[in-house]
């Protein structure tokens, strides 16, 4: 799958996908992920990507131009999504980076918003507005990283062990995954110790599952 991003710091996206995971997965050519600097699409000599909002207003808008033109000039992919992180967009989860993940997406192009917030007139552009959450950031790098990443790992290939993807948290809506713990069996916290549960370490594998299916947790439905 090949992902693009279209942002005023292409440096934040490379320095976080060629490390790890997504880092191996790139080396082993099972995604593909390019970082463009909107700036690159700019006419005037100091390579504005903003102005001041019409009516008024503390902060800068990011100019629809650029971005216009930058989507323009990428290459057309069969299957590709054009995203805009937006705070008032569909809030990303599980369900939708496994729709991603499918084979009904091939390419997704990410457009990361500063300052104010992006002309409103991009969205004229793009087939979908996501946010990763009930919260503001700086810029949309680190949602457009996060949703990489999310898809990226279910694809096949990308992670070494793809049984960890079925048990693990959301991968039923709305439950988190059962507590893991690893050597050693005891730890000493200032004056408490902390045991492993003493399922874990009976080798009663039927014991053990049941104990996982138990500590399951259910995550409350907003």
């Amino acid at each position: 799958m090949k992902f693009t991003v279209l942002t005023i710091f292409p440096e934040i996206i490379n320095s976080y996908v060629n490390a790890g995971i997504l880092g191996r997965a790139i080396k082993k050519k099972k995604i593909k992920v390019e970082a463009y600097d909107l700036r690159k699409w700019t006419t005037d000599k100091h390579r504005s990507v903003d102005d001041t909002p019409y009516g008024g207003g503390a902060g800068m808008v990011m100019k629809a131009e650029p971005i216009y033109k930058a989507l323009k000039s990428l290459k057309k992919i069969n299957k590709q999504k054009i995203v805009l992180l937006s705070a008032s967009g569909k809030t990303w989860n599980q369900s939708m980076a496994k729709k991603y993940a499918s084979s009904a997406v091939s390419a997704v192009v990410f457009v990361c918003g500063r300052y104010e917030g992006v002309d409103a007139r991009v969205s004229k552009l793009v087939d979908e507005e996501i946010s990763i959450g009930d919260y503001v950031l700086t810029g949309g790098e680190l949602a457009a990283l996060t949703i990489i990443d999310s898809i990226a790992r279910l694809l096949p290939g990308v992670l070494g062990n793809r049984e960890s993807l079925t048990t693990e948290s959301h991968s039923e809506k709305n439950i988190l995954e059962y507590p893991q713990y690893t050597k050693p069996e005891v730890l000493r916290f200032g004056n408490k110790i902390h045991r492993v549960p003493k399922v874990l370490l009976s080798g009663n594998h039927a014991e053990i599952e049941k104990w996982r299916r138990a500590k399951k947790s259910s995550r409350p439905v907003r």
